[in-house]
């Protein structure tokens, strides 16, 4: 569909960069419009409703529906061809956590339609017919992403090209829209819990659409209502992360790969305990400070102060030990002499530049407290405490970004082919060859050394040879002797290397393991509502209520998705060390 004429060099490529711009617009502009659409509906902009909104997302998701499946049906008129694959793309881990959030998306979608059926008197019938095109386009999706997310499509490239993009910008659209939802009910909780802390000149008046009519089931409509706002969270990130993936299967198209071998990096339990049981003893701490946070703030000033105290504690130490960790993982790299892999590679470029650029979200918050703690005329007391977490927060991420995106560069090591098949055989003064100890006992330097029998690694060959002439010359046995103690030293000198190096490795694997699990610990308290960025009051002191609001809007969802994708990223570091 795409030949070029002349080399393949200019005539192939000049189409395939023209598409990739011409879908990028596309998609951009697919965007832009949703966004500014979006926009209008949170400020009630005169002639606009929800219902033009999520018609509008629900065309996209129908395009987005017919294109996965004719690519889905002409892959499998297909299946016999052999097609190239890029195995960094969609690894098994990150497909199962898709997976996970796309069930509890799917959650969400039964309770949206349960809430609609409740209020279906004063509902758009959009608002039904949303969560039900939602779920089948979840359900695609995931099997779509599953069996083709690491494809390097050749052929209908340039149609393939708008499809994907339509598909990437279609779910970010769909994650702006579950930020958006999820962010106006925290502003309300916000205004109750500052009132509390006794800020109570706020006159902004927040709205969350709520229905103009009484629900047929009181109860159930509670359940609903609540439930919703509790799962938005794995909603957001079902849709950043097919985002990504779709993006790694957008940039792979028409792309030349080259076949070299491939090691995989299964997940093992195996030597990072102590990473763990810190890991889990701060994921346990943390669930139940948000779970004493959500209930304890706005219960009253005193109880608000402690909560906020008590958050920012425990944030500060756990944040000193990732600073920790991560310092010691970077020294560790600087006594190592490893070259980084640079070949071209989008799926770890692109983790690369997230974690940059999602990192920005919690900095620019970070400044904003900072800024205010100085140029505040009052502090109380547990505002300070919001000092030490803001700088620790910038820190953190900076020592962090450095220790993953060097560790994804540094490329693995391979097991010589020599070593894999060792044979260790001793020379012993009777000139006959036998069996030293096992290769495990050599390995962890315990093989016996003495005047009588002298272990050797061999690479390929025979260290020594046996005498076959009866009345051998001395010389030649000391010589032998002498060849197989030299052999040794060396061969116990490279595992005593190696000693170290397993040493190293583990240290580093129990490192990943456990900033795996605290940013995991950190993701929980945003996601679910702990935002001390809402509740202490003194930047909207500062800079405003509104402004602030604005800038937190902007940033939160930014810093959410940083902390999930950091653990993603560390778990794909663990499995590669």
């Amino acid at each position: 569909m795409e030949k070029g004429a002349g080399s393949p060099s200019v005539g192939g490529s000049y189409p395939q960069k023209n598409a990739e711009i011409l879908s990028s617009q596309y998609g951009i502009n697919l965007f832009l419009a949703g966004l500014l659409l979006t926009f209008a509906w949170a400020v009630h902009a005169v002639g606009i409703s929800k219902s033009h909104l999520l018609s509008y997302l629900i065309t996209l998701m129908l395009i987005q529906l017919l294109w996965m499946l004719w690519y889905l049906c002409r892959s499998c008129t297909q299946r016999r061809l052999i097609r190239d694959k890029d195995t960094h793309a969609g690894a098994r881990w990150l497909k199962c956590g898709i997976t996970l959030f796309a069930v509890i998306t799917l959650i969400l979608d039964s309770f949206k339609i349960g809430y609609y059926v409740d209020f279906s008197n004063c509902l758009s019938p959009t608002e039904g017919i949303f969560p039900v095109t939602h779920a089948v386009h979840t359900i695609v999706q995931v099997y779509f992403l599953w069996c083709h997310a690491k494809d390097i499509i050749q052929s209908f490239k340039t149609l393939e090209r708008f499809g994907v993009i339509h598909s990437v910008f279609t779910n970010l659209l769909l994650w702006t829209n579950g930020v958006l939802t999820e962010s106006k009910h925290q502003l309300n909780e916000h205004k109750e819990r500052l009132i509390t802390l006794g800020f109570g000149n706020i006159t902004i008046v927040l709205d969350d659409h709520a229905p103009q009519c009484n629900c047929t089931t009181t109860t159930l409509c509670s359940i609903f209502s609540q439930g919703i706002y509790y799962l938005y969270p794995f909603n957001i990130e079902y849709h950043i992360l097919a985002s990504t993936m779709l993006y790694v299967l957008w940039k792979n198209i028409g792309r030349k790969v080259e076949h070299h071998q491939q090691y995989k990096t299964p997940f093992k339990f195996h030597g990072i305990t102590v990473g763990m049981i810190f890991g889990l003893i701060v994921l346990t701490s943390t669930i139940a400070i948000v779970v004493v946070y959500l209930i304890q703030i706005g219960r009253s000033k005193i109880k608000s102060e402690l909560a906020l105290t008590m958050f920012y504690l425990h944030a500060i130490f756990v944040l000193a030990l990732m600073c920790t960790a991560g310092i010691v993982a970077l020294l560790i790299y600087r006594l190592e002499d490893r070259s980084l892999d640079n070949s071209k590679n989008p799926a770890r470029k692109l983790d690369a530049e997230l974690l940059v650029g999602t990192a920005a979200g919690s900095w620019l918050l970070s400044w904003g407290s900072i800024l205010a703690i100085i140029c505040a005329q009052a502090h109380p007391k547990y505002t300070w405490y919001n000092l030490p977490y803001s700088a620790l927060v910038i820190i953190e991420k900076y020592i962090q970004n450095l220790f993953i995106i060097e560790s994804i560069h540094r490329e693995q090591e391979k097991v010589n082919d020599s070593i894999k098949t060792l044979r260790i055989v001793t020379i012993s003064r009777g000139s006959t060859l036998s069996l030293s100890p096992s290769y495990k006992e050599v390995y962890n330097g315990r093989a016996a050394v003495d005047g009588r029998e002298v272990p050797c690694l061999f690479k390929g060959g025979i260290c020594g040879r046996e005498n076959d002439a009866a009345g051998g010359a001395a010389k030649e046995e000391t010589s032998q002797e002498n060849s197989s103690v030299m052999h040794s030293a060396s061969d116990f000198s490279f595992y005593s290397r190696n000693s170290a190096t397993n040493n190293k490795r583990r240290i580093l694997k129990n490192i990943a393991a456990f900033l795996f699990l605290c940013n995991l610990s950190l993701w929980i308290p945003p996601a679910f509502g702990c935002r001390p960025e809402y509740d202490n009051g003194l930047e909207e002191i500062v800079f405003g209520f509104e402004p602030w609001i604005i800038v937190v809007n902007l940033a939160m969802p930014f810093s959410i998705f940083y902390r999930m994708h950091s653990a993603a990223s560390l778990f794909e570091v663990n499995c590669k060390t």
